[in-house]
């Protein structure tokens, strides 16, 4: 009887072995022979499936990427219908931040991906950028919407305000992650800053 092997799902599997890792030990544990032990799978097949090491991070990055994406459109869904762009940027922001097992796994993990790029400039350089930067300029698209409804000041630039979030989220969430504040006073700090923004709740 032939045993039909799903090969998407074996890769799957061999990806999130390695985000585990890099989760709980960083990327500079996360060696081909480590990763086939916490797959539970030998370390010819990791080979098979991955030929580079360098494969196997950017497969790997590219799940956490997709991990964080679909958490997103979780939170714009729940924020209402239609979202609003006050909404929208509230919803991306916050679950950005980790205030649940979920998204301090997602902001470990993405720090250990960061810290390999500082060691290894040459490592994930190009791959790396990616997904910030199509974060900042969608929440700019956001913010430029709200200002030509009125909903900020004209005077406000979208690019800059978009990027200034995302710096104040990333480090309200390192120090959430070691321990200079709660999640629920890092989501206050936010939803201040949110108000200064936007002229009125609903923009």
């Amino acid at each position: 009887m032939n045993v039909r092997v799903d090969h998407e799902e074996r890769r799957r599997q061999i990806a999130e072995a390695l985000l585990r890792i890099a989760d709980t030990q960083g990327l500079q544990s996360a060696s081909m022979r480590v990763v086939a032990a916490e797959a539970g799978v030998s370390l010819r097949l990791v080979q098979y499936y991955f030929k580079t090491k360098q494969g196997l991070l950017l497969d790997a990055l590219t799940r956490l990427t997709a991990q964080l994406q679909a958490r997103m459109e979780r939170w714009i869904a729940e924020a209402g219908s239609p979202p609003t762009p006050r909404g929208t940027v509230t919803a991306v922001l916050s679950c950005i931040l980790p205030t649940d097992p979920e998204s301090r796994r997602i902001t470990r993990t993405f720090a250990a991906y960061y810290t390999l790029v500082l060691n290894d400039p040459e490592v994930l350089e190009k791959h790396g950028a990616r997904q910030p930067e199509v974060l900042e300029g969608f929440l700019a698209k956001q913010l430029h919407a709200a200002r030509q409804a009125g909903g900020i000041a004209p005077g406000k630039d979208p690019g800059i305000a978009a990027a200034g979030l995302l710096a104040m989220v990333n480090g309200l969430g390192s120090s959430v992650l070691g321990g200079q504040r709660s999640g629920d006073e890092a989501l206050a700090i936010l939803a201040r800053h949110l108000d200064e923004l936007f002229l009125t709740p609903d923009a």
